[in-house]
C-alpha cells in the first residue's frame, strides 16, 4: 500500500497535498472499494468548501462512498475527466486520480503518513 509522506490524510481515507491543494482518495480506500465504476464530483470550480463537506460520490462493484473535503478553501480545479474514467482512482489514486484542488486550504483533523499507516493497519484486520 502506498502512503506518500508529502501528503496529509483523514480517518475517512482522503488525502490532501498542502503544496498543490489536490485532494483524492487513498490507496487504502480504493483497495477497500475494489473496482470503481462511477465517480460524481459534487463541487464546481470557484465554490467554497468547508472541512467535511461532501465533494464526490464514488461507486464500485462492492460499495458506494462519499468523499469529504479534508481542507477548507476555494475550489481552484476539478478533475472532470474522472467521470469518464473512474477506474483511474484504482490505477493512480495519488496522481491522475486527484479529484479537486483547494486554494488557500486550511486543513481539518489530518494525519501525517506514519499516523495514517498505523490507522490503516488497525482497520485492516
Amino acid at each position: 500500500m502506498k502512503i506518500p509522506s508529502s501528503l496529509k490524510y483523514t480517518k475517512s481515507d482522503e488525502w490532501f497535498d498542502p503544496a498543490s491543494g489536490a485532494v483524492g482518495i487513498t490507496d487504502f480506500a480504493q483497495s477497500q472499494l475494489s473496482d470503481i465504476v462511477f465517480v460524481e464530483l459534487l463541487v464546481e470550480e470557484g465554490e467554497q468548501v468547508t472541512v467535511g463537506k461532501a465533494i464526490a460520490s464514488v461507486e464500485s462493484v462492492k460499495a458506494s462512498a462519499e468523499i469529504y473535503a479534508p481542507a477548507a478553501g476555494k475550489v481552484s480545479a476539478v478533475n472532470k475527466g474522472l467521470s469518464d474514467k473512474p477506474e483511474t482512482l484504482n490505477s493512480d489514486p495519488f496522481g491522475e486520480g486527484w479529484m479537486i484542488k483547494i486554494a488557500g486550504g486550511t486543513t481539518g483533523d489530518v494525519m501525517d503518513s506514519a499516523a495514517y499507516e498505523k490507522d490503516c493497519a488497525g482497520r485492516a484486520h
